[in-house]
């Protein structure tokens, strides 16, 4: 595939207006059955599903389309050792205070606790599994991460080293958190990020409209954000 850029906000991305599937790479954030699944851990809080689970077909789409033009991908789950050895205690206490409401008003029940889906967000259980509608192909990496960020604790930076990746095009939830952080994270490491703004979503829509503008503000001092129709476009060859 020849190098091409795409229109995105503030600036057609990436800079230099070198993008090709050697260098750059699809990650989905933490689209696991806790966090948007029938009956996870963010169902439980009473959360609205619906928003977590609204960018699972936009998603579905840019996998079929960079999978097709042989693009890496690569997903992270979020959660802690089964012993829990990983988890802050602070972490978890502040799990059991959140809920719909706001902090203090949880439903006494947080990360490694016993929940519908087995013990919430603890790894190897089900909840803690990427959900079956965006399931990992053989051969696709998968980042198990215990916090918010996808480097902290993880081998993402040396795997994004070794295979040469500078551009990273970001989906999953949620926007606020495990996005934002993941983007500020791999753009201090000199990375190019777009995020797919229909790909994405937070518990709270206006949380999200606020950190796409944080996000590009100052020419893109952390990322540059474009709908998926830009991303399927280019990479069907009619932006070059």
């Amino acid at each position: 595939m020849k190098n091409f850029s795409l229109p995105a906000d503030p600036y057609p991305w990436p800079y230099d207006g070198r993008l090709a599937k050697d260098d750059s790479t699809l990650m989905v954030i933490d689209m696991q059955t806790d966090f948007c699944g029938i009956g996870g851990y963010v169902h439980k809080m009473g959360y609205e599903l619906g928003l977590t689970r609204a960018p699972i077909e936009p998603i579905q789409a840019v996998l079929a389309a960079m999978r097709a033009s042989g693009y890496l991908i690569i997903h992270t789950r979020e959660g802690p050792r089964p012993d829990l050895s990983d988890l802050p205690a602070n972490k978890r206490w502040h799990s059991r205070r959140i809920g719909a409401g706001g902090v203090g008003i949880g439903i006494g029940i947080g990360i490694g606790d016993a929940g519908p889906c087995g013990r919430i967000m603890v790894r190897g259980e089900p909840g803690w599994e990427l959900i079956p509608e965006l399931a990992p192909l053989p051969g696709e990496i998968v980042i198990d991460k215990p916090g918010k960020g996808s480097f902290c604790a993880t081998d993402l930076d040396m795997i994004l080293r070794n295979r040469g990746i500078r551009n990273i095009v970001l989906t999953g939830i949620t926007t606020d958190v495990y996005i934002h952080t993941t983007m500020r994270e791999a753009n201090d490491r000199g990375s190019e990020c777009l995020l797919i703004e229909d790909a994405t979503e937070s518990y709270f829509p206006s949380f999200k409209r606020a950190m796409l503008e944080m996000l590009r503000t100052q020419s893109g001092i952390a990322g540059w954000t474009a709908p998926l129709a830009a991303l399927r476009q280019a990479l069907q060859g009619e932006i070059k």
